[in-house]
């Protein structure tokens, strides 16, 4: 007997966006800047139905999390969410994290999207964050003709990071 896959599907437009998920600090929020990119299959298609969930420390590079270890700092969300829209495209709202653990500045992205049996998870460094980036151990550790696929460029109010699932430039992705 045939059973259906257990894939990721159509159900996440149903029950996981929710209204303020894109906005990881309301508008007009001091230093807030858009990280925007689209989501795109194997053959370069876009995703209409993805899912782009992120996490982030604050400016100071703190969470708002009793687990913070330098003490819990409310008010910073720190966590995002937005569906693709039609065109496969996203939109996060939020501020650039600051340095975690000597860890260059970035955001931790999960992705989920129709056929993949998990979510898979990547990250967001920024373009003019270079030295720390070069400090990062993680960043560092990614083959150097690769890490490119990791680092969002700058755009006018704010970053772009496109996220390509497989193929030609397909994103780094973490086992976690």
């Amino acid at each position: 007997m045939t059973t259906p896959s257990q894939t990721v599907g159509p159900f996440l437009a149903i029950g996981l966006p929710w209204e303020d998920g894109p906005t990881v600090v309301p508008e007009g929020t001091a230093g807030a800047v858009w990280i925007r990119g689209t989501v795109y299959d194997g053959d370069g298609d876009p995703i209409p139905d993805a899912l782009i969930e992120t996490w982030q420390a604050d400016p100071d590079g703190r969470f708002d999390h009793p687990d913070d270890p330098r003490g819990r700092v409310p008010g910073f969300r720190g966590f995002g969410r937005c569906p693709t829209g039609d065109d496969g495209t996203y939109q996060i709202l939020t501020q650039v994290p600051g340095v975690v653990q000597g860890q260059a500045p970035h955001i931790d992205v999960s992705v989920f999207a129709r056929g993949l049996l998990d979510r898979v998870v990547t990250r967001i460094y920024f373009a003019d964050e270079a030295e720390a980036n070069a400090a990062d151990e993680v960043l560092r550790s990614v083959p150097e003709s690769r890490r490119g696929t990791l680092i969002a460029e700058k755009a006018a109010d704010g970053y772009r990071f496109d996220v390509r699932l497989q193929g030609d430039g397909e994103t780094v992705f973490f086992d976690v």
